[in-house]
């Protein structure tokens, strides 16, 4: 079964969708996603520096991304303007990142894969880092999901509980640094704040709790990841945006209905 390219691809983006749902509803429910945007960007950077050092590529995303999300959440705590320090940091990074690779033999080319993704691409070992980092992720999240809606809805009653939100912070920071790392070689680094912000935001018009937000937001995840797979094979489309495309034409449905029907 493995030996089909289109099923490896669909078993990357639902093993994906099981990190963003989650991860993409603390995004919005945060109004994180200028962080997750530095984050992506700055893998690119990581791609860099493991194609420069025979690193995995997917062992350098995770350090540079885990660094940027660290820098972020620093700044954010000693009261930097935080909008401003992302755009910047965001865009810096990504800037650094096309630079560094230019300089590295034979990648030019295949720029364009980390960027927008190359999930059809997708190898038996891809696929493995994938699901690994996304249920690495995702069993953070459960862990301390109690916690991290508390801080999340107001972190005077988290201190007045005993939690740290500045610890529930990072636990966020680390787990979205783990799903860039392994969304790069799926969507892209431009894609991946799309793919965490779309399916959350297209849960949350009929979502009745937080729970079923995050469930349902991993649905439609899933459910874009194929739909998309099925656009760009009928269509001849680039596979990546062809997924975000109908990440979008969900959220676009599903808010017409909430907003219809309460």
């Amino acid at each position: 079964m493995l030996d089909d390219f289109l099923t490896r691809a669909a078993l990357a983006g639902i093993g994906l969708s099981v990190a963003t749902g989650p991860l993409g509803s603390f995004v919005v429910w945060r109004r994180m996603a200028y962080f997750g945007d530095a984050t992506a960007h700055a893998a690119i950077l990581g791609v860099a520096l493991a194609l420069a050092t025979d690193l995995p590529v997917g062992l350098g995303t995770l350090v540079v991304a885990l660094a940027m999300a660290l820098t972020v959440a620093a700044l954010t705590a000693k009261g930097w303007a935080i909008d401003t320090m992302l755009g910047v940091l965001a865009h810096s990074a990504l800037a650094f990142g096309l630079v560094a690779v230019s300089f590295v033999p034979g990648v030019r080319t295949d720029l364009s894969a980390w960027l927008f993704g190359d999930i059809l691409a997708v190898s038996r070992y891809d696929l493995v880092f994938v699901w690994t980092g996304a249920l690495s992720a995702a069993a953070l999240l459960a862990w301390r999901w109690q916690a991290l809606l508390t801080a999340t809805l107001n972190e005077d009653l988290a201190h007045a509980s005993g939690l740290n939100p500045a610890r529930e912070r990072l636990i966020l920071t680390l787990a979205l640094a783990v799903v860039v790392a392994v969304a790069i070689k799926v969507v892209g680094a431009l894609l991946i704040a799309a793919m965490l912000i779309i399916p959350a935001a297209a849960a949350r018009s009929t979502a009745r709790s937080p729970e079923a937000m995050a469930l349902t937001a991993t649905g439609i995840g899933a459910l874009s990841v194929l739909g998309g797979l099925y656009l760009s094979l009928w269509q001849d489309t680039p596979a990546g945006p062809s997924i975000v495309v109908v990440a979008a034409s969900l959220f676009a449905l599903l808010a017409t209905v909430g907003r219809r029907f309460g």
